[in-house]
Parts: structure tokens; C-alpha cells; sequence
């Protein structure tokens, strides 16, 4: 039987090797489908996404991370209603999403807008009904199945998402890509676990889940008004071509920040098994976050060196302007590196209105700043915005001093400094670079990178050989 140790590092290991080759997919695919389509035909898709994106947060009420979470183990009961509840509520989404359309249409004033929303919700209910089985394999923590599943429907995307492109789709292209990804997802996840859904109502099993939903869900839908910003704000005030550059420079920064995100995904499951030992909780949130700036930094530091060369020769000199804005919304990606397990142990400790007292917090300095700024200097704008939300995540540090404990910074921190000053690198001269050199300055980072490298090696040696001893039992007479 493996410990939890063991278990987390096995999962982390495939949901990493899953997204990083999903990054290495995903940056082909954006790249041939921006180059093909343009930035406004990519910001009208950018625009209908997200606020699709919000809404899909808004329809979960937290039920996948309460199947996840829960203590006591999952009975069939339990996803039974958890398909029935997401089911009322990704039908009842997606209909008064398309009541309320002709409003958004009307403020946001992208031509195409509203048709390439109305199709996009149609397929809410899809996506939402597959996190049913998905929640069975998270709380597993089998994410081999889950990494094959998510990787089959990212190339499923491209294949659909790029001949229409080419064949002058514009917009619709990356719709069909979507709506084949996501069903395809959903229909893997039932095939993976087994799972044979059934419509189901009981009371008081709907009440705990919704009971717990009603405080997570507060604070991711707080948190996910984010998303608005860019079709509502962005879109407004700069037009689609403005919300092409946002929506790529963030694509860019979601593929770098593979490692990041596997950590999210690994974070609630690994740090429920530690919730009633605050010293252990504390002492995995200083570790966690020192990874994850260790292993995001030097991708965003990396990429920013190179952009001025590399987004002109591969995505074409109409997507310069995504210069202007890539530092400062890596600059976020890697502060919020430092902090989301953070919020993870929060949620754990169901401290899930103190999540959502930071998550106001953040949204109003975010979004106040990109009202203020973007009608008034333009797409710099949006970049300074989530420069003036980090002092939000001061909060953040005494909400979970107070409920956890305190974490220890100094290593996160010199990542932090080592790759968020090389970010403006162009800006500030070549001084900032020297920067780049504080891990390898500092024996405990030098230590921390040796230690990790080494165990990255041997567990990915140890998928190898079991890779190779499966091949060899099914070559076998």
C-alpha cells in the first residue's frame, strides 16, 4: 500500500508529465490557431469564453471538491445525487445564461459575440455532468487515468479546432474545438471509472452538499468574476482585437504554469489527509509554495527573455502588442504561485468565507484598477491592474496565520525575487538578469533544487520502468 507521500508524488508526477506535454501540444496549437484566425476572430472566442468560463464556476457549487474531500469514503448515493444536482443546475445555467445574453451583447458590443456564446453555453451541462466520475479519480488519486483523459481531449481540440481555421472558420473554429473536447472528456471520465449515473434525490445528502458548495462556491464565484473583466472591461473599452491579446498572453501563461496547476489539482486531496494536524498542514504549504515559484519562475522569466523575438517570428508581427502586458500578468501568475495552497489548506479547514473575504478583496483592487485604467491608457491598462491586486494577498497571509499557522517564506521568496525582477527585464536593463542568479547564491535553494531534481529523476525512472514492464507483459506469449 502506498503512503500518502508516495501517492501524491506518483500523481504529481503524471498530471505534471500530462501538462507538460499538454503544454507543448497547446503552444503548437495556439500558435497555428492565432496565426490562422487573427486577433479578432481569437478575442470574440476569448470574450465568449470567458464568461462561459465564470459561469461554468458558477453551476458547480462545489460538489466535486465535496466528493473529494469528504472524509468518509464516497458511497454510489452520493454520485448519484451529485450527477442529479449538476444536471438541474448546468440546464438552468445555460438557459438563463441565453435569456440574459441580449444584455452582455449590448455592453460588451463585439460583433459575433452573442452567437458564439449561445453555442458555447449548450455544451455547460456536458462538462459539468463529467466531473462526476472525475472527482471519483481525484479522490483516488489516480491521475495517470485522469492525465490521459485530459491530454486526449486537448489534441481532440486541435483536430477539429485547425482545419476549420484554415478553411476560414475564423471564430467558429476554436467553438467546435471546444465542444468536441469537452464531450469527448466527459464520455473518457464515465468510460475510466465504471460509472453508471442514475437520477437520485435524497434531502439530506443534497443539503450537505450544497451546505458545503454555498461556501466554497461563494469564493470561487468571487474569484472567477476575473474572467468578466476581460470580455466586460477589456472588450468595452479596447474591442475584440484588445481581448485577443489578453486571451493569448494568458493562454501562454496557463501553458507555462503546468506545474503550478498540477499542484492545485494534487492540493485539495493531498491536504485533506493533513487537516488535523495544522503543524504538518503548515509545514506543506512552505514546502509547497517553494516548489511551485522553484519550478514556474524560470519558465516565466525564460519566456519574457525571449518574447520579443519569439512572438513576432511564430504568431506574427499583428500580436506584438502582447509585449505590453505579458510581465505584469506574469508577475500575478507567479505571486499567486506563492499563495494558492494557501487557500487550499483554507478550504480544507472549511474556512471557505475566509477565502472569500481575500477573493473580495483581490476583485475589487483588480477590477476597480482595470475601470479606471484600461479607457484611459488602453491595454497597459489591464497590466497594471493585477499589479494593484497583490496587496490583496497580504490578507490572504493573516487569514491563514490565524486558522493554520505560519508559513515559512524565505525560500518561496527568493524564487519570487529571482524570476519576477527578470520579468522587466526589458524595462529595467540588464542588471535585473543578475537577479536570475539568487537560487544558486543561497545554500538552502541550491539544496532544495539538488533534492527535488533528484526526485523528479527517479520517480520519472520509476514511471519508465513500469511503463516498460507493462509494453513487456503485453508483447509477451
Amino acid at each position: 500500500m502506498l503512503g500518502l507521500r508516495a501517492k501524491v508524488m506518483r500523481g504529481g508526477a503524471y498530471l505534471a508529465l500530462r501538462l507538460g506535454l499538454g503544454m507543448i501540444i497547446g503552444a503548437g496549437g495556439v500558435l497555428l490557431l492565432t496565426r490562422a484566425i487573427g486577433p479578432g476572430a481569437y478575442g470574440v472566442y476569448g470574450a465568449a469564453l470567458g464568461v462561459y468560463m465564470y459561469l461554468f464556476q458558477l453551476s458547480q457549487w462545489g460538489i466535486k471538491v465535496y466528493l473529494i474531500r469528504r472524509e468518509e469514503e464516497a458511497q454510489s448515493r452520493d454520485y448519484h445525487q451529485a450527477f442529479s444536482l449538476l444536471l438541474i443546475l448546468g440546464l438552468a445555467s445555460a438557459g438563463l445564461a441565453v435569456l440574459v445574453l441580449p444584455l452582455l451583447e449590448g455592453w460588451v458590443r463585439i460583433e459575433g459575440f452573442g452567437a458564439v456564446a449561445a453555442v458555447m453555453f449548450a455544451v455547460l451541462p456536458v462538462q459539468l455532468l463529467g466531473m462526476v466520475p472525475m472527482a471519483r479519480l481525484e479522490r483516488e488519486l489516480d491521475f495517470r487515468k485522469v492525465a490521459a483523459i485530459e491530454l486526449s481531449g486537448q489534441i481532440s481540440y486541435f483536430l477539429v479546432a485547425l482545419p476549420l481555421a484554415y478553411r476560414g472558420m475564423g471564430s467558429w473554429a476554436p467553438v467546435a474545438g471546444w465542444w468536441v473536447q469537452q464531450s469527448l472528456i466527459a464520455a473518457l471520465c464515465f468510460w475510466a471509472t465504471a460509472y453508471r449515473p442514475r437520477l437520485y434525490w435524497e434531502t439530506e445528502r443534497a443539503r450537505a452538499m450544497v451546505g458545503y458548495g454555498l461556501g466554497y462556491s461563494s469564493s470561487i464565484w468571487v474569484w472567477q468574476l476575473r474572467n468578466l473583466v476581460i470580455p466586460l472591461i477589456v472588450g468595452r473599452y479596447g474591442g475584440a482585437v484588445a481581448v485577443g491579446y489578453v486571451t493569448l498572453a494568458i493562454r501562454m501563461l496557463e501553458q507555462l504554469s503546468f506545474v503550478k496547476t498540477a499542484v492545485w489539482r494534487l492540493s485539495i486531496a493531498a491536504l485533506a489527509r493533513l487537516q488535523h494536524d495544522r503543524a504538518r498542514l503548515t509545514k506543506a504549504v512552505s514546502e509547497g509554495m517553494s516548489l511551485q515559484t522553484m519550478a514556474l519562475g524560470p519558465f516565466l522569466a525564460a519566456f519574457g527573455l525571449a518574447a520579443p523575438w519569439l512572438i513576432p517570428a511564430l504568431f506574427g508581427p499583428r500580436w506584438v502588442p502582447v509585449l505590453e502586458i505579458y510581465p505584469f500578468i506574469a508577475l500575478g501568475y507567479l505571486v499567486n504561485a506563492v499563495f494558492n495552497l494557501h487557500s487550499s489548506a483554507l478550504y480544507v479547514l472549511r474556512r471557505n468565507w475566509a477565502v472569500t473575504a481575500f477573493h473580495l478583496v483581490h476583485i475589487f483592487l483588480f477590477a476597480g484598477a482595470a475601470l479606471v485604467l484600461v479607457p484611459r491608457i488602453g491595454l497597459t491598462g489591464y497590466g497594471w491592474a493585477e499589479v494593484a491586486a497583490l496587496p490583496g494577498y497580504l490578507l490572504l497571509h493573516l487569514l491563514f496565520v490565524r486558522y493554520a499557522g505560519r508559513p515559512d517564506y524565505a525560500r518561496a521568496g527568493v524564487w519570487l525575487v529571482a524570476a519576477g525582477v527578470p520579468l522587466f527585464g526589458w524595462q529595467l536593463g540588464p542588471w535585473a538578469w543578475v537577479c536570475a542568479a539568487l537560487p544558486l547564491l543561497w545554500p538552502p535553494t541550491r539544496r532544495e533544487l539538488w533534492r527535488v531534481t533528484v526526485m523528479v529523476l527517479g520517480e520519472a525512472r520509476s514511471i519508465g520502468a513500469r511503463g516498460f514492464r507493462l509494453s513487456s507483459r503485453r508483447l509477451s506469449p
